[in-house]
């Protein structure tokens, strides 16, 4: 099962972090443009919330179904069910006054043509956007102090 951990120091605290990664409004700000997330059902981030996660490209719009399975203040685990399977996991961690954030995305795509593809084509941009990611959730974190 592919595991990519990706980590960024943010000059921010947990709660402000936090924030960012429940609250959809920001979420829009760093996540991948052609990445849209809802709530399905109530949007309070708490265990066992749902959201859908599509991605808007020609054509297809793939989606995940995703639920909380793991939820504290600095955490959030969403695990999904689609052409991926997984979770995708954030933490928080307290480092010398700053937030050490680390996203921890493990999947298998069940799909053999679909893994085929994914992984000739798409694993090293799914990476890199991870980074952009993180790079982005940084600056929208550090803006709100």
């Amino acid at each position: 099962m592919p595991l990519y951990t990706q980590s960024i120091a943010i000059a921010a605290p947990i709660p402000q972090v936090d924030r960012c990664l429940t609250d959809l409004d920001l979420m829009k700000r760093w996540l991948n443009p052609l990445l849209q997330c809802e709530a399905v059902g109530s949007p309070e981030a708490q265990l066992g919330s749902r959201y859908r996660f599509s991605i808007r490209i020609p054509w297809v719009s793939p989606q995940l179904d995703c639920v909380i399975t793991e939820r504290a203040e600095g955490l959030v685990q969403w695990q999904f069910e689609g052409f991926f399977t997984g979770t995708d996991r954030w933490e928080c961690r307290a480092e010398s006054g700053d937030t050490l954030l680390v996203n921890r995305f493990e999947f298998c795509i069940p799909n053999p043509w679909v893994a085929a593809g994914f992984h000739l084509v798409a694993a090293g941009l799914t990476q890199q956007d991870m980074q952009a990611q993180l790079r982005r959730l940084k600056a929208v974190a550090e803006s709100l102090g």
